[in-house]
């Protein structure tokens, strides 16, 4: 099968190496910016997130107290819903990012946080902080890329079981814990014996599924008395509510059109500009004002997130406005939209590629949810400039592709 994603991100990008070295500098220069000015403020931030989760998780647990009550039950749910979506995002997250490595604090550094979520820190960690992160939607390699039970770009060859594609995507969005859980131990390769049981480690999973169930299935819910029922209940909603919007954010972030995907050989020789730029262009933002920023765990600047995982959450917004600044001057796209039109294009994506390629339009290398540099045929010259200063990148040549598509439609 031919492989339909990017090859070569400097044709694609219509960048000269020159181009992405100069891009590089720029962006390390804005990580040094950030780095040389943490501190006070953004300490503060993080323990007044920590003190504000808790004190809301709190309160909720004794609402629930009274959870036979309708308005405690559905305030004590929402409340709970939120504490559970702050720790999952805002702090779980982005502290075992070794965002707040910095600070020397060992309750808030990476290596010693372990989340509300039935997935084990370290499992995570290792699918996610390095698999995901370092070989970013890479081809046979990022396993984000559909999560192995997802058809996301048509590089992953169709197969009768994608008929279920749709049912498989609303129930992994309801038991988003569960699956990502299960992401880094790969009970296939497992029972394959590609990999050991000593390397998936899946009595970490077992623990904390036991934690996890003992927790808000057992304990909380026999606090309540009487009322244990119905606290199981807001507790098995408040955990689903916590999923979908897990999901939705993640989702949002990885597989609206625009956010690209890459082949094994684009690792060759990668340089780390290239590095920066695989980020940019494989990564998606949405639309947020400071609360919804706020609950998505800031995730919203997914691109700034992906070039600066290990900075302060609190920052990217300011990082944000640079990078599309940046973005502006080498010409190239910034990927954002509201977050009802990403996720109406990544449920799109999800339920068009469900069906057989034949059943499908859009020419193999200019797809929505696929692309290469391949769509421009022989048109992607590099570092081509309008007058002095105006640069003509990737943003230019998608417009030109699309306004000779339009001639010929």
């Amino acid at each position: 099968m031919v492989t339909m994603a990017i090859s070569d991100i400097n044709a694609y990008a219509h960048l000269t190496d020159a181009d992405v070295e100069a891009l590089r500098v720029e962006l390390d220069q804005i990580r040094r910016d950030i780095e040389s000015d943490r501190g006070v403020r953004d300490a503060t931030y993080l323990r007044r997130t920590i003190t504000a989760q808790r004190a809301m998780e709190v309160v909720s647990r004794i609402i629930l107290l009274r959870s036979d009550n309708r308005l405690c039950w559905i305030s004590g749910t929402a409340l709970l819903s939120v504490a559970k979506m702050i720790e999952n995002m805002e702090l779980g997250h982005n502290v075992m990012h070794g965002q707040w490595d910095w600070m020397n604090d060992p309750e808030v550094h990476s290596t010693s946080w372990e989340w509300d979520i039935v997935c084990h820190s370290s499992h995570w960690k290792h699918s996610h902080n390095f698999i995901h992160h370092k070989y970013t939607n890479v081809l046979d390699m990022d396993h984000d890329v559909g999560y192995r039970v997802l058809r996301v770009t048509r590089d992953q060859p169709w197969v009768p079981k994608q008929l279920f594609q749709p049912v498989i995507n609303i129930v992994l969005a309801l038991l988003f814990e569960w699956g990502i859980g299960l992401h880094d131990i790969e009970l296939k390769e497992v029972i394959k014996g590609n990999k050991s049981v000593e390397e998936a480690q899946p009595q970490l999973f077992g623990k904390k599924i036991v934690r996890q169930v003992f927790k808000d299935y057992v304990f909380f819910p026999l606090l309540s008395g009487r009322n244990a029922r119905s606290t199981l209940k807001a507790n098995l909603t408040a955990n689903i509510v916590r999923n979908l919007w897990t999901y939705v954010v993640i989702f949002c972030g990885h597989f609206p059109d625009g956010a690209e995907k890459f082949t094994m050989a684009e690792l060759e020789d990668e340089t780390p500009g290239q590095w920066y730029l695989r980020q940019m262009l494989g990564s998606a933002n949405f639309d947020a004002g400071p609360v919804m920023a706020f609950m998505s765990g800031n995730l919203c600047y997914q691109i700034e997130h992906h070039l600066f995982p290990d900075l302060p959450s609190n920052r990217y917004a300011e990082i944000g406005e640079r990078v599309r600044e940046l973005c502006e001057k080498y010409d190239l796209p910034y990927t954002t939209g509201s977050l009802a039109h990403q996720y109406w294009q990544t449920f799109r994506t999800i339920n068009k590629l469900s069906l057989p390629d034949r059943f499908l339009t859009a020419t193999a290398d200019d797809a929505p949810e696929t692309a290469s540099e391949r769509r421009f045929g022989d048109t992607h010259s590099r570092g081509r400039s309008d007058g002095v200063t105006r640069r003509r990148g990737l943003l230019t040549a998608i417009r030109h592709s699309r306004e000779r598509l339009a001639l010929r439609r």
